[in-house]
């Protein structure tokens, strides 16, 4: 049995190192972007799967409000009202309940910020003015522009 004597790596050069090196990091790239593919596929049924059973639980809870509203009614008149007096009570709690809980939403929209703070920065940004509404600094004047604007100066101030 002859022995090869182990080959000493051969000196590539440098611009082959860097095809190697940039053909690896898009493998690795597109790898893991297809990683995050089928993570994204398997929660994205999870979530709609999930979606799907919270509607049907909420449909379920409509319908025993509705048949609760009727038990309620058929209670009131149980208790000798007439029945278009009770349903008329159950309709109006109901309304009652749904105005509250409009003026309740209308409160909330109302404390919305409205991204003051963000369109303030924008604008300041835009107009080249800090944070308290003064002018911004001019920028340091370049190697060009040195000795060009000459202030006077003024003793005493």
């Amino acid at each position: 049995m002859t022995q090869n004597p182990p080959t000493e790596p051969q000196e590539e050069s440098l611009g082959a190192l860097v095809a190697a090196a940039t053909d690896q990091i898009s493998t690795l790239v597109r790898a893991e972007i297809e990683l995050a593919k089928a993570e994204f596929k398997f929660d994205a049924r999870r979530v709609g799967t999930a979606a799907g059973l919270f509607g049907a639980a909420a449909f379920i809870a409509h319908l025993c409000l509705i048949l609760a509203s009727f038990a309620i009614a058929y209670g009131l008149v149980a208790l000798g009202m007439w029945t278009w007096l009770a349903f008329t009570i159950v309709t109006v709690f109901y309304l009652v309940v749904a105005g509250l809980l409009v003026f309740l939403g209308i409160r909330r929209l109302k404390g919305l910020a409205g991204m003051k703070r963000t369109l303030r920065s924008l604008k300041t940004i835009k107009g080249g003015e800090d944070e308290l509404g003064l002018p911004a600094s001019p920028p340091p004047p370049t190697a060009g522009q040195v000795g060009t604007h000459r202030e006077p100066v003024r003793p005493g101030q």
